[in-house]
């Protein structure tokens, strides 16, 4: 999946090495719940292990690369996840990392997975979970047109207080 700047792809083995960075980042760990640091062979196997049947593993991530560079660089990820074919909806996250925030891309890697949600997997709807500090977040699915449906109160222990959880909600119309 293409778009102007980036490009949307599978995992390869070469990815071990940023993954590794990224899910043992800690002041990213509240917004995945992450409790535990991951080994470099855990990536390793999940690398190796993943298959790219998300109706088989019920999630997928995707590489973010920015393709008019060379060589090509990963910028960050973005995840389909809690697939449920049989009401045709999903969960989606994106992570870019800091210093490729704010340029547009996790717009266009919204637009690309999205209009694969919709048009491919034949999905109903999409959702999201969010942060209430996270207004970048809020503000990109809000400007794709997801809904906030409802707000978990304080559903988050982040840096020693309670914070609040949006649910955002994107539905197919053409569907």
């Amino acid at each position: 999946m293409r778009s102007k700047n980036i490009q949307l792809r599978a995992l390869e083995p070469n990815d071990i090495d940023v993954l590794y960075q990224w899910e043992n980042d800690t002041t990213i760990w509240h917004l995945s719940n992450t409790l535990t640091p991951f080994s470099r062979f855990a990536l390793e196997q999940y690398v190796m292990n993943t298959v790219d049947d998300i109706f088989t593993t019920k999630q997928l991530r995707l590489m973010i690369d920015i393709h008019k560079e060379d060589p090509v660089r990963t910028i960050g990820c973005i995840d389909l996840f809690d697939f449920d074919p049989v009401n045709q909806r999903a969960g989606i996250g994106v992570m870019i990392v800091k210093k490729e925030r704010g340029n547009g891309y996790a717009s266009e890697a919204l637009d690309l997975i999205i209009d694969y949600a919709f048009n491919r997997l034949k999905l109903h709807q999409l959702y999201s979970n969010v942060i209430a500090g996270n207004t970048a977040s809020l503000e990109l699915f809000k400007k794709k047109q997801f809904s906030v449906i409802g707000v978990k109160r304080e559903w988050l222990r982040h840096e020693n207080a309670w914070a609040d959880e949006y649910l955002l909600q994107l539905i197919n119309n053409n569907s």
